[in-house]
């Protein structure tokens, strides 16, 4: 009787530690795709500022002769603070608030030089096209920062961590009721889903670990003004 009661207790334990398991292994695809998602969208945003910011430095050239120089100067600063923005940890608030204090200030300058041109050349194929591409930079700007702040809910993190703790539990109760010594395949196990829990929440937060949005299509428009 007592035998039969520990092998109907072994195959339900089997068939919850393989419930448990499909689960872990649905939460980890399900934020992993969230997380990388998220990664790519920011990646893609930074791409496509630097490519507005690109065609509103084209079109200075469009500008009245007295404001060109003016316009490209403003340009200057404004790409080295994006660059130097988009190397700064997230956590460090006081010094990213400074920034966009900074880079606020140069989109009113750059836009007030639009409001000033327009008045000296109205026409839509000249300072037109350069006021539209300096609203593209400043909308640009606006979407890029608002992805930073899109992260994997909080509550999907929480769930993800307390079924992974309850896989391990269920693994190493699963292995005391066999009477064998598994550790190692369970430590291993353990070890992999930790990596993956590691690059997940990497990729959430681009700005505080190893994982690094490439800010080289950036630079590369600093280096082309210089």
């Amino acid at each position: 009787m007592q035998g039969r009661t520990d092998s109907e207790v072994k195959t339900l334990t089997g068939s919850i530690q393989g419930s448990i398991l499909g689960l872990l292994a649905l939460l980890l695809g399900f934020t992993f795709s969230m997380s990388m998602q998220r990664y790519d969208n920011r990646s893609m945003a930074l791409i496509d500022e630097a490519n507005t910011i690109g065609t509103a430095i084209l079109r200075v050239e469009l500008l009245p002769q007295e404001y060109k120089k003016q316009a490209n100067e403003l340009f200057k600063e404004y790409v080295d603070l994006r660059v130097a923005i988009g190397q700064l940890d997230l956590t460090k608030r006081a010094q990213r608030n400074d920034y966009n204090n900074k880079i606020a200030n140069l989109q009113r300058q750059l836009w007030s030089l639009a409001i000033a041109a327009t008045n000296v050349d109205p026409r839509p194929v000249t300072t037109g096209a350069f006021v539209k591409s300096l609203n593209d930079v400043i909308d640009s700007q606006g979407k890029r920062n608002a992805l930073l702040q899109m992260h994997v809910p909080e509550v999907v993190l929480i769930l993800l961590f307390i079924v992974f703790i309850s896989s391990g539990g269920i693994m190493g109760y699963s292995a005391g009721l066999s009477g064998k010594r598994m550790i190692v395949p369970i430590v291993l196990v353990s070890l992999l889903i930790t990596l993956i829990v590691f690059i997940i929440i990497d990729l959430d937060r681009p700005k505080r670990g190893l994982i690094q949005v490439d800010q080289t299509v950036m630079i590369e428009v600093s280096e082309s003004i210089k």
